[in-house]
């Protein structure tokens, strides 16, 4: 499958590619960053970025998963986060991000999520996407909110940082078009 650069007011997306390991294994071993992610080694190791990406452009070329990373313009050239859609697979989760720190807090993360929900109800003609976050997770809920989300369910699920209770939401495409109008 071939993913496509996309691109914001602010941001380049750009398909996850192997060049971009260093950039990862700089930014994203944080615990700010991991406590609330899923499958993540904790403490993360020095080959972990490129582990990471190995596996993704494995998924990417399947067509199982998509992985962009997040580019500001107009500053260096590298991976501030990276952002990752997949088809609903019953686990009720399909999308996935993380940003460095030191660029939350700008509405980065939430431009480049409206950008991926654009492409997923727009380009690939999706119908609905189930999103999830860590309860204690409040950016992470806030962008759910403002794309306008229900919350379904909640349940335990495992963390970095230990069980936590996991928020479920569900994103209608026909609720995304009427709010986006």
């Amino acid at each position: 499958m071939v993913i496509p650069p996309l691109e914001t007011n602010r941001l380049w997306l750009r398909p996850l590619a192997l060049d971009d390991a260093p950039a990862i294994q700089r930014r994203f071993p944080r615990w700010e960053v991991v406590r609330y992610l899923a499958t993540v080694p904790w403490p993360y190791p020095e080959d972990g970025a490129e582990t990471f990406i190995r596996r993704s452009l494995e998924e990417m070329a399947a067509g199982t998963k998509l992985h962009w990373t997040l580019r500001v313009k107009g500053e260096l050239d590298e991976a501030v986060g990276v952002i990752s859609l997949w088809p609903d697979d019953s686990n009720r989760e399909q999308r996935g991000f993380w940003i460095d720190p030191e660029y939350s807090g700008r509405g980065l993360m939430t431009e480049a999520a409206d950008r991926i929900v654009d492409y997923a109800f727009g380009e690939l003609g999706w119908t609905r996407l189930y999103l999830t976050n860590a309860v204690p997770n409040v950016g992470s809920r806030r962008i759910k909110e403002k794309q306008g989300a229900r919350l379904v369910a909640q349940e335990r699920k495992r963390f970095v940082s230990g069980e936590l209770e996991r928020e479920i939401w569900l994103l209608d495409a026909e609720d995304w078009r009427r709010r986006r109008v």
